[in-house]
């Protein structure tokens, strides 16, 4: 009841401060653009051509590559003004175009961008990943004053949360949010027609994509005239790098309230306060009355999570939040180091010492159980081959962990990149990779058995292995890792899957259960990963329990051409005897049934020398569940959640 009147009084606000502003609106349509047009708009490196604005021309076939481009409307409009008596009066606009992007390499790159800007200058070298918005210089700056809605074709870099989607971009091109389109049907990359429609009121800003997009693919609180000038200039960026597209405007369609400053009325002197203070006292009436309705608990949401994490003997340092926050800058964007599922992890300086800071994201539908597992289980962890986790910190609701700092960060942006430098060249060679498959196996044998209690890591791939400055990997993300109290037992139970699809075992899809089998076969195809240079595939086919590139090694060696397998950018310097060993490693390590898998312990006899890798049948094994094995020993090693800690329902990722 409470909460409806509250509602009420805010459309009753609503109605009175749209009576008291005189507007008019400002339009323009261009249902398709012709050569006249162009007077129309302010162009940096950008024509009208075949009735649409190329916003990255391909002008008389020649290249296209690392090019930036704008097409602004040559007059700028008022997005805010102040009102004589103190505050702001804000605009309202509603942008619709439609977008055709077509690759002219595979992949395309990079994306388009709508934007507001106080500057309608292109940047220098705004190329590449910075989408005509930014550039190095100017990226992160408040100074820029621009706001973006981008739409991109490329994961440029570790933020981007892949290669088509739409993000909202401030002063930056790292994204506040970001939206993959793939959900929605919708591939920028398509060289189709998009349709996008952008409208901001109310202090909140939505964005439609497709033809009948009835509801927005995201809507975003913000107060554009906290970043922009009161006058700004509305139209496109875009660019390309090495990676090439075409990024047409065909249509745009565009409205916006005109603010008048000047307007004033003397009853409003005495009308919005008293609307002012009556939804204030609503308000605060109302969060009273739900506060007591629900037993509202003022303290953090888990009180005793510091109790739980002392009373482990491996608990690291805690550090204040007001220290880690002042560490990195104030969690600036400039100091972002990569972001995922969990959150985002910044550069941080630490008593002069450089250090790695997770901030864990709120919305993780781990939390607390993610943060305890790695506290918990890596705290007092000392081996060469593990990231070190140097602290902790739980206030104000937030989880953060802080590592020591990996200056050549995660392995897969080494081992994946698109780019072919000579840095490349000398740390990805054959010795350097042999190093890094062995001690993430020096690893996995220490949390297997060199622990007083097994660990089972749970979720390793390329982007948990951390490169130290002498490129030395190191596993680390202990988030999903779970010990296993007594030495005998095997393995861990979840509800839900754990781990990330492409890297997890057959077997995993059946049992729900964590086991140090799961663990080798993932090993097994980071294995092949690192021989290969190509990532596993089927990371989002979850009905298919094959790792896509464990099947495509197995039939070459079916057809005695394993090494057609090796990555091409060794370009033949590796000893053959020695690769063939360590491919058909890799596929013990991935034999569908897990009883036949090597233990670390062997697995690590074989990289030494000191046994023969073990054999593998030329064709793959059929996965049959259940085993023989597994029939056998149901029944004696079945573990209940209170044999296990800590105990969690973890979602796969």
């Amino acid at each position: 009841m409470y909460f409806s009147q509250l509602i009420k009084c805010f459309l009753l606000f609503a109605i009175l401060v749209s009576c008291l502003i005189e507007v008019r609106c400002l339009t323009f349509t261009y249902p398709k653009f012709q050569p006249e047009n162009e007077t129309d708009l302010i162009r940096h490196n950008s024509y009208i051509v075949l009735n649409a604005i190329q916003v990255t021309p391909d002008v008389s076939g020649g290249s296209i590559t690392n090019l930036s481009g704008r097409a602004f409307y040559k007059e700028p409009f008022k997005l805010w003004g102040k009102r004589k008596h103190g505050g702001r009066i804000r605009s309202s606009f509603n942008s619709t175009f439609v977008l055709n992007i077509s690759p002219r390499s595979f992949p395309g790159g990079e994306g388009v961008a709508f934007v507001l800007a106080a500057d309608s200058n292109l940047p220098e070298n705004s190329q590449g990943q910075w989408l005509g918005i930014v550039n190095a210089n100017t990226n992160g700056n408040p100074q820029a004053e621009i706001v973006a809605v981008e739409f991109d074709t490329r994961k440029s870099y570790p933020g981007d949360v892949d290669g088509n989607h739409v993000g909202l971009d401030v002063n930056s091109i790292y994204s506040i949010k970001q939206v993959p389109l793939g959900s929605f049907g919708i591939n920028l990359s398509a060289g189709v027609d998009v349709k996008v429609r952008i409208q901001y009121e109310g202090e909140e800003l939505a964005v439609f994509v497709g033809e009948d997009a009835r509801s927005p693919v995201f809507s975003e609180p913000i107060d554009l005239s906290a970043y922009l000038p009161t006058e700004v200039f509305v139209g496109f960026s875009a660019s390309t790098s090495n990676y090439t597209e075409l990024n047409c405007v065909r249509s745009w369609e565009f409205y916006s309230s005109h603010v008048n400053e000047d307007h004033s009325l003397l009853w409003v002197k005495i009308v919005v306060p008293i609307v002012a203070a009556l939804l204030i006292g609503i308000g605060f009436f109302s969060c009273w009355k739900w506060k007591k309705s629900r037993n509202y608990q003022p303290n953090d949401a888990y009180p005793n999570i510091e109790e739980e994490i002392k009373g482990s003997s491996m608990a690291p340092v805690k550090f204040t939040f007001k220290e880690l926050r002042q560490a990195t800058g104030k969690f600036n964007l400039q100091n972002m180091l990569g972001k995922g599922g969990f959150g985002t992890v910044y550069k941080g300086i630490l008593k002069n010492k450089e250090v790695a800071v997770k901030r864990i994201s709120r919305e993780s539908s781990q939390g607390k159980q993610e943060f305890i597992a790695e506290v918990t289980t890596i705290g007092n962890f000392h081996h060469k081959n593990l990231v070190k986790l140097i602290g902790w910190c739980y206030e104000r609701s937030e989880f953060l962990l802080v590592y020591e700092y990996m200056p050549n960060g995660s392995f897969d942006k080494l081992i994946f990149s698109d780019e072919n430098t000579e840095l490349q060249e000398n740390e990805l060679n054959w010795g350097r990779r042999l190093t890094v498959i062995s001690g993430v196996a020096q690893a996995l044998d220490y949390l297997h058995n060199g622990c007083e209690k097994r660990v089972l890591h749970r979720d390793i791939k390329a982007s948990n292995i951390m490169l130290d400055a002498e490129f030395n990997a190191k596993l680390g993300d202990f988030g999903l890792a779970r010990i296993v109290k007594q030495r005998e037992q095997t393995h861990h139970s979840t509800k839900d899957l754990a781990g990330t699809l492409g890297y997890m075992a057959p077997e995993c899809f059946f049992t729900r259960r964590a086991t140090a089998e799961t663990d080798v076969y993932a090993f097994g195809v980071l294995v092949l990963e690192v021989a290969c240079g190509r990532k596993t595939g089927n990371q989002n086919e979850k009905s298919d329990y094959n790792s896509r590139i464990v099947s495509w090694v197995w039939e070459l060696h079916r057809i005695g051409r394993l090494l057609d397998a090796v990555d091409q950018k060794l370009n033949g310097e590796f000893s053959e005897e020695e690769m063939e060993c360590v491919l058909i490693l890799g596929l013990a390590c991935c034999k569908p049934n897990p009883e036949q898998r090597p233990s670390m312990k062997i697995v690590l006899q074989v990289l030494t020398g000191e046994v023969h890798v073990p054999e593998v049948p030329a064709e793959m094994p059929a996965f049959v569940w259940p085993t023989m094995a597994a029939h056998v020993k149901q029944s004696d090693c079945s573990l209940i959640g209170s044999q296990l800690t800590p105990f969690s329902e973890v979602s796969g990722r």
